[in-house]
C-alpha cells in the first residue's frame, strides 16, 4: 500500500509536542525530530520555540545547508527554481542525517542569506545536543531519495498554512529582500508556492499535523 499522502486541510493538534519528545528521548543516545512543511510555514520559528523548551539538550539543524550552489544550478537552468527538491543535494542530505542518527556527524553546512551560498562545516553539534530537531521543507517528501529519510526519524511534525497566508508570507519575505511588491509577487508564485504545493501533495503522513493560521 502507498504512504498517506497528508491532506491540504490540517488541523490543529492538541497535543503537548514538547512533553511527547521528551517521553520519546528516554533511554535513547540520539532522537531526530523531522519538522517539515512548505516554505513559509514558519518551520525555523517553531524549531527554535521547540529547542528553547526542551533546553540545552536539544539543537536545531536545518536542511538549507544543502542548497545546490548558484553555479551548478545555472548549469542546468535550475537557478529560478532554486528552492525546488530538484536544486538541493537530496543524497548528501541523507548521508548527514544517517550520520546524525549514528553519531558519526558532528557539523553540518548552513545556508548564508547574505552570500546566496553554503558554508560548509559552519554548524557544530553541542556535545550535550541529544535531541536533534531537523527542519526543512522536504523531510516527509515522497519522492526518489527523499523518501531514504522516512527511517531515520523518531518523530515527525508536518506544519500548514493555507495558501492565502503562504502567498502573503512569501511576498513579504521577498520584499525584506529588496525586491518591489510586483517583483516578490512573481517570485512567489512562480517559484515558492508550487513548492509548497509539491510539499502538501507529494509528503506522507506526519506523527502531528498542526495548522499554523495568523494570529
Amino acid at each position: 500500500m502507498p504512504p498517506t499522502k497528508i491532506q491540504a486541510t490540517c488541523t490543529m493538534q492538541t497535543t503537548d509536542i514538547t512533553t511527547e519528545i521528551e517521553t520519546i528521548a528516554q533511554g535513547r543516545e540520539r532522537t531526530l525530530i523531522a519538522l517539515s512543511g512548505p516554505p513559509g510555514a514558519g518551520k525555523s520559528t517553531l524549531a527554535d520555540q521547540l529547542a528553547r523548551a526542551l533546553g540545552p539538550r536539544a539543537q536545531v539543524v536545518p536542511m538549507d545547508g544543502f542548497h545546490r550552489d548558484n553555479a551548478w544550478l545555472d548549469a542546468r537552468g535550475l537557478r529560478a527554481r532554486k528552492g525546488a527538491p530538484e536544486t538541493f543535494d537530496a543524497a548528501g542530505f541523507v548521508h548527514l542525517v544517517r550520520g546524525l542518527r549514528d553519531g558519526t556527524v558532528t557539523t553540518y553546512p548552513l545556508f548564508d542569506r547574505s552570500i546566496d551560498g553554503v558554508v560548509q562545516d559552519a554548524g557544530h553539534l553541542r556535545a550535550e545536543a541529544n535531541i536533534l530537531i531537523v527542519e526543512g521543507n522536504y523531510l516527509l517528501l515522497d519522492n526518489a531519495t527523499w523518501r531514504d529519510l522516512h527511517p531515520l526519524w523518531d518523530m515527525t511534525i508536518m506544519l500548514c498554512v493555507d495558501t492565502d497566508t503562504l502567498r502573503e508570507r512569501l511576498t513579504q519575505r521577498w520584499i525584506d529582500h529588496g525586491f518591489s511588491p510586483q517583483d516578490a509577487l512573481k517570485k512567489a508564485q512562480e517559484n515558492d508556492l508550487k513548492n509548497a504545493e509539491t510539499v502538501m501533495r507529494n509528503s506522507v503522513a506526519a506523527t502531528h499535523t498542526i495548522a499554523n493560521r495568523p494570529v
